[in-house]
């Protein structure tokens, strides 16, 4: 049977120009046991969607894995490695994650102490916040009134020896209720955006990239961004901006030399820009807060240098000028307008591109209020593709 696909409803302040091909809800088949023609149509789907919703789903841990996996049969470790977050508890991700025993691909994330659970029998759960992760944070008295933050934007990759995954798949299995929230950007620009309690906010990169002006997206298609070895540790002493994009530079990551032990060849460097399997579009994919280096290729031959940045090419080293750069090219696309919070119901399966979205956690439980979801990703078994010669020549 033909898989049926339906927008996903978008709040009232997105901007539903900008969201024609982002997002689907797809009906009438069960994801846990798709036949290999469901699975094809829902590959092409989710390239083509960035996002795909399935409703009132049960799915076994077991499932959920084979399902993350078929979008890369050669794939077989968690995106961080099973069984490890960066190795050490330094790491900033170690308090998110529980490993599901008999699928350690398989994490549960989430609030509040669960019970029996897949092979654990309990498992403290805590929500990630910005209080901990921001250089300043929202009042707890402004907290009171509903006001909240994105906490991170990301790309789910350990940006250090694995490969960014393909697709992560997210299961909500207890999903408390209560008010709404509004995320605050404090960022002197007096933007807001209210959210479902407890949303996980979604942005496409490839309308990051589009709605750049010409002379950065003449920079983007020439430059590749180097993360720092294990950049989750490396950034654990640093503190985020308030928009959660990025990381303040204060001088505050860990030494080098002070990191677990790393190999220059396991360092990874990627394109700023990748390329949609399926639809051939160029995404803006870049983990702001681990990146330590920019390499910029040179203006091709022949094309004009009026306006240009960087013409004649450059390596940037200095953080401070490496954040900025990055931070004008991705907070236009993290504007209210062009962000989809997911509004979480019990038994939600969502699959999304994760070479083709940035998303974040966002907003504050309450300790008693319980929340459990099962996450799913695979570190991949090939690397990003970027733009090809004919993208550089036409953007650049």
């Amino acid at each position: 049977m033909t898989i049926e696909l339906a927008p996903l409803p978008l709040p009232a302040s997105a901007d539903p120009s900008k969201f024609t091909d982002f997002g689907r809800e797809v009906k009438g088949v069960d994801p846990g046991n798709l036949t290999p023609e469901q699975f094809s149509e829902v590959y092409e789907a989710l390239y083509k969607h960035s996002a795909l919703l399935f409703r009132n789903v049960v799915l076994t841990p077991e499932q959920q894995y084979a399902l993350t996996k078929a979008f890369d049969p050669d794939s077989e470790s968690y995106g961080h490695g099973n069984n490890k977050t960066e190795s050490t508890k330094k790491s900033i991700l170690h308090p998110d994650l529980k490993t599901i025993p008999r699928v350690p691909q398989v994490q549960l994330i989430g609030n509040g102490v669960v019970y029996n659970h897949e092979g654990l029998e309990s498992a403290a759960l805590k929500h990630p916040s910005h209080t901990t992760f921001h250089k300043t944070r929202v009042s707890e008295e402004d907290e009171q009134k509903g006001y909240t933050r994105f906490y991170r934007w990301h790309i789910d990759a350990a940006l250090y020896d694995y490969n960014p995954p393909r697709v992560t798949t997210l299961y909500g299995i207890k999903v408390p209720t209560g008010p709404r929230q509004i995320v605050r950007y404090d960022d002197g620009t007096g933007d807001e955006l209210p959210v479902p309690l407890g949303t996980t906010a979604f942005v496409s990169g490839k309308t990051m990239f589009d709605i750049l002006p010409r002379e950065y997206k003449s920079l983007a298609v020439r430059t590749k961004v180097r993360y720092a070895p294990h950049p989750y540790v490396w950034m654990a002493p640093a503190r985020a901006m308030p928009t959660g994009l990025g990381i303040e530079t204060e001088g505050l990551e860990l030494p080098l030399n002070e990191l677990p032990p790393w190999e220059e060849s396991k360092i990874k460097t990627f394109p700023m820009l990748w390329k949609n399997p399926v639809t051939g579009e160029l995404h803006f994919q870049v983990h702001p807060c681990g990146v330590q280096e920019l390499i910029i290729d040179p203006l091709p031959e022949g094309v004009r240098r009026d306006g240009a940045l960087y013409p004649d090419g450059a390596h940037l080293k200095d953080l401070s000028e490496v954040r900025s750069l990055l931070y004008k090219f991705q907070r236009p696309a993290i504007a209210p307008q062009l962000v989809y919070p997911h509004d979480w119901q019990e038994r939600d399966l969502v699959l999304f591109h994760n070479r083709g979205v940035l998303h974040t956690v966002v907003g504050a439980f309450k300790p008693d209020q319980v929340r459990a979801f099962h996450q799913c990703n695979l570190a991949a078994s090939d690397v990003p593709q970027g733009p090809s010669a004919p993208d550089v020549l036409k953007w650049a």
